[in-house]
C-alpha cells in the first residue's frame, strides 16, 4: 500500500499555510483552515484529512468548536494537545469580536452584536442571562454574565440588573439570554420579564434597547420584532 504524503511533502502551492499567506484565508476550504490549527495528522493521514474526518463526523466547524471537550479529545488523531489549539482559536475569535465592539464609535447596528453574542453563547449548555451595556453614545461599556440557570433557578432580578447598569454608568441596556435546548422564541415568562425590565429601566431613565435570545441555530430580537414596551 502506498504511503499517503504528509503536507510537508506537498508542492508549495498546494500547502494550506503557503496558500493562506499568498492568497488569504478566503481561498482555503474549512478543512484546510482547520488543518493549519491542527498542524499534524496521524499515521498515514495528513492534517487536512484529519480535519475532513472531524468535519464529516461533527457536521461543521461550529459543531466541532461547540462539541463537548471529551468528544473532541477522544476523536482518533486528536488528543488534548490538538484540542487545546482549537480552544485557543475559539478564544481568539471571542476576544477579537469583543475588541471590535470596544473600538466601534457607535453600536447602532445589531449585526456585530449578534456575531459577538453567537460566539459567546451558542456553545453554552446551561441557560444564562447576560447584559451588554452601552453609554449614551451607544459605545461599549461591558459584557457581563450575571446569572446562570433557568430564570426560575437563577432568580433574575430586575432590581439587580438596573443597579448594575447604574453602577457602570450605562444608559443603553441590552439583555441577553440563551435557549440551549430549543428555538430562539420567547416564552410567556420571557415576555413578562422583558416588560417588567423595560418598566424598571424607564423609572431610572435607562433605555432597554433590546433583549436577545440566542439558540444553537438562531436568535430572536425583541426590538426587531417590535415587541419591546414603548
Amino acid at each position: 500500500m502506498n504511503k499517503i504524503k504528509s503536507i510537508k511533502d506537498w508542492l508549495p502551492h498546494e500547502r494550506p499555510r503557503e496558500r493562506l499567506l499568498e492568497h488569504g484565508g478566503h481561498v482555503l476550504s474549512d478543512a484546510e483552515l482547520l488543518a493549519i490549527f491542527l498542524r499534524t495528522g496521524y499515521k498515514e493521514h495528513s492534517a487536512v484529512e484529519l480535519a475532513r474526518q472531524l468535519l464529516n463526523h461533527f457536521g461543521g466547524l461550529r459543531q466541532i468548536l461547540d462539541a463537548p471537550n471529551e468528544d473532541i479529545i477522544a476523536f482518533k488523531g486528536m488528543g488534548a494537545s490538538k484540542f487545546s489549539q482549537l480552544l485557543a482559536s475559539k478564544e481568539l475569535a471571542q476576544r477579537y469580536l469583543k475588541q471590535q465592539l470596544q473600538v466601534e464609535d457607535k453600536l447602532d447596528s445589531s449585526a456585530l452584536i449578534i456575531d459577538f453574542l453567537n460566539v459567546q453563547l451558542r456553545s453554552e449548555r446551561q441557560e444564562l442571562f447576560a447584559l451588554l451595556l452601552l453609554n449614551q453614545h451607544c459605545q461599549f461599556i461591558e459584557f457581563n454574565i450575571l446569572f446562570r440557570g433557568t430564570f426560575q433557578q437563577c432568580s433574575v432580578s430586575t432590581q439587580d440588573i438596573v443597579r448594575h447598569a447604574l453602577d457602570k454608568h450605562a444608559y443603553h441596556i441590552i439583555a441577553v439570554h440563551n435557549h440551549p435546548q430549543g428555538h430562539a422564541l420567547p416564552s410567556p415568562e420571557d415576555l413578562q420579564f422583558t416588560e417588567k425590565l423595560s418598566q424598571a429601566c424607564k423609572l431610572l431613565d435607562l433605555q432597554l434597547s433590546d433583549h436577545f435570545i440566542i439558540s444553537c441555530n438562531d436568535y430572536f430580537s425583541f426590538a426587531e420584532q417590535g415587541i419591546l414596551v414603548s
